[in-house]
């Protein structure tokens, strides 16, 4: 006999997910940008210098420095979003997202940042992944060997850390229960 778990949100997100996390206000920055990028070069930059590229390289140069700057401008708004759900602090990610040059905060970031925060199926109370047990109500969310409390899979037949005999121990504690 097993015990059957209520299995968790592990999915992993699809794109579609992870854009909607992108504000509003973050989009509307960006355009802005790349507005005034486009402005600068070809208005302000046109009228005032005299030895200038040709202008299909003026053209590819703003359209690229713009894009950039509109990207970057994008992932600033995501970090402000994802850090939040990931239960991670703002006052210190976006400044650095923003401030630390080529990049370079964006990048630890990503290589930093927390794994998804789940919910608990009876209190809804937030979980780090991996946990067995939920530390507000003590749920158990994972299948543990019951004589080490270490983590099992359902398929398995004996407990890798101490060699329980799982089919067993779930035979005695579904007698128990009657």
């Amino acid at each position: 006999m097993r015990i059957d778990f209520p299995a968790l949100d592990e999915r992993k997100p699809l794109i579609s997910d992870e854009l909607r996390l992108v504000p509003m206000w973050s989009v509307a920055l960006a355009i802005a940008l790349f507005a005034a990028v486009q402005a600068a070069v070809h208005l302000y930059l046109v009228q005032h210098q005299h030895n200038l590229p040709p202008r299909p390289f003026l053209i590819f140069w703003s359209v690229a420095w713009g894009t950039v700057i509109a990207v970057y401008t994008i992932m600033v708004g995501y970090v402000t979003r994802d850090a939040r759900r990931r239960g991670m602090s703002l006052a210190l990610w976006t400044p650095l997202v923003i401030f630390m040059p080529g990049a370079i905060g964006l990048v630890l970031y990503f290589l930093l940042r927390q794994p998804l925060l789940s919910s608990c199926p009876q209190c809804s109370a937030n979980i780090v992944p991996g946990m067995n047990f939920c530390p507000q109500c003590r749920f158990q969310l994972a299948p543990t060997c019951p004589q080490c409390q270490r983590a099992v899979r359902i398929t398995d037949a004996f407990c890798g850390n101490c060699g329980e005999n799982l089919a067993v121990s779930a035979a005695v504690q579904g007698q128990l229960r009657r």
